[in-house]
């Protein structure tokens, strides 16, 4: 359950040291929101945005920040979506889809940024190789994996 159900918003230019819970910050001159995590762990949620990260619209009342906030990397491990002001609480991932979805992103960067698709793949293994990403397995990895056990 998510203790903050809505977000204040306020646009700002500096983001302040100390976050207070329940405001959504908003940086235009630095493209990014930042917010203490609405589950209540009290840890900063940062949201850049970027083509390939988040978009933010308002609408010249309320705040929504496409796609959702997975705090993957924080021990809450909160996933919302904060739509018109609101906290929409949204279901829980497995690793496999977080790693999943860390791969889709390097993807997007890689494409929006000008990476060859060998660079792409290199950098997804030397990732890999390193304990740090987990490609997720494809439709034909997974069949014959269902298929062997």
């Amino acid at each position: 359950m998510m203790r903050h159900q809505t977000l204040e918003h306020r646009f700002v230019r500096n983001i302040p040291r100390e976050l207070a819970p329940g405001v959504l910050y908003i940086s235009m001159d630095y493209a990014t929101a930042v917010h203490s995590c609405c589950c209540g762990c009290g840890d900063r949620v940062v949201t850049p945005f970027t083509p390939t990260d988040w978009r933010m619209t308002f609408d010249g009342e309320s705040i929504s920040l496409h796609p959702s906030v997975g705090n993957w990397n924080q021990k809450c491990r909160s996933h919302y979506v904060i739509q018109q002001n609101r906290v929409l609480e949204a279901g829980s991932w497995s690793n496999v889809q977080v790693e999943a979805e860390r791969i889709r992103d390097k993807r997007a960067k890689a494409a929006h940024y000008g990476m060859t698709k060998e660079q792409v793949q290199e950098h997804l293994s030397t990732t890999a190789a390193q304990g740090k990403v987990q490609p997720y397995p494809g439709i034909w990895s997974r069949l014959k994996s269902w298929f062997i056990s």
